[in-house]
């Protein structure tokens, strides 16, 4: 890290330190200093994720769907469709739209999320009203194809980035904890509403080309982000696999699987060494923040990531993501 940001990092943990109570048992000074660069390190790469996010989307609305008149799905559909029926500022409506579904994510999912979310949006319709994007082309294919492409690049983005920049993903999440379904289903419905409004209010023609746009953005959501289903599992193979385990506990909420496993790397003779290996289950919304507990702990550890369609019992339906930033 650079020299100037670390002096900045050590005389904030000395501020912070000064603070505590005396009563209160502290971890080590080093260690306090390491934990702040990597929650800054990290925060910083997430909001260079957004940026990049708010960006792409922008370019995609500003682009290809605005001039065109095109809608997407999810609340950005809806507010394309209300601009068009009845030509408020888009801008103004993707905040409004977006709020309910904002303050859902600070109550279910956590205040970080909710907040980068917040920052996500508003940036968002702050670049789609003042930057002065040229139109791109006026094929239809074109602009269905390509306006989806720069769309879900954004949204993908801006996922990878710990935060969302369309409110839809949080609702269908909701649901998917209070009922049997997907979030997929969720999302599927949701959208199937809002294409068949597209059809009655605009034409069928637009709702068609809206499908179109959907499936465009969705596809490059998936290709951006790996894992882009709701659940991820998690293995982690790392020394401090203890210490590991009581952070995905405590800090996260989340239940784990200890395996047992021996260290394979190992020549001929040599007695393999025992390690525990840990494995847990998380929602992508929630791998940012992982990663950061992981590297406070050990940036050498072993980290595998693997898609989960979905899951069913343990912690994650019945137990609700806990608010692990006060």
């Amino acid at each position: 890290m650079n020299p100037l940001f670390r002096n900045i990092i050590i005389e904030v943990v000395k501020n912070r330190q000064k603070q505590q109570k005396k009563t209160q048992p502290t971890e080590s000074f080093d260690k306090k200093v390491k934990n702040l660069e990597v929650e800054v390190t990290h925060e910083i790469w997430d909001f260079f994720y957004l940026l990049l996010g708010v960006t792409a989307a922008s370019f995609g609305l500003r682009g290809f769907l605005i001039p065109n008149n095109f809608i997407d799905g999810g609340v950005t559909g809806i507010s394309l469709m209300v601009n068009e029926l009845a030509g408020i500022p888009f801008p103004l409506l993707l905040v409004c739209f977006n709020l309910p579904f904002l303050a859902l994510a600070y109550f279910s999912i956590g205040k970080r999320f909710a907040i980068k979310s917040v920052l996500g949006i508003v940036l968002l319709a702050i670049a789609v009203a003042l930057i002065p994007y040229p139109l791109i082309t006026d094929d239809k294919i074109l602009v269905a194809s390509f306006g989806g492409f720069f769309l879900g690049l954004g949204i993908g983005l801006a996922i990878r980035g710990g935060a969302i920049i369309d409110g839809t993903e949080v609702l269908a999440i909701f649901i998917s904890r209070k009922t049997s379904l997907t979030v997929g289903n969720v999302i599927m419905l949701f959208n199937v509403f809002i294409f068949l409004a597209a059809a009655y209010f605009l034409s069928t023609e637009i709702a068609l080309y809206a499908i179109l746009t959907y499936f465009a953005a969705s596809k490059t959501v998936d290709f951006v982000i790996d894992g882009i289903e709701e659940f991820m599992g998690i293995t982690i193979i790392s020394e401090e696999n203890e210490k590991i385990r009581l952070a995905i506990i405590e800090k996260m909420g989340r239940g784990c699987t200890i395996f047992k496993a021996e260290n394979g790397f190992s020549k001929n003779g040599e007695t393999r060494r025992p390690v525990d290996v840990v494995y847990t289950v998380i929602t992508r919304l929630e791998m940012s923040k992982l990663k950061t507990e992981v590297d406070k702990i050990d940036k050498q550890a072993f980290i595998i990531m693997t898609s989960v369609k979905d899951a069913k019992g343990g912690m994650i339906k019945k137990k609700p993501i806990k608010k692990f930033d006060k």
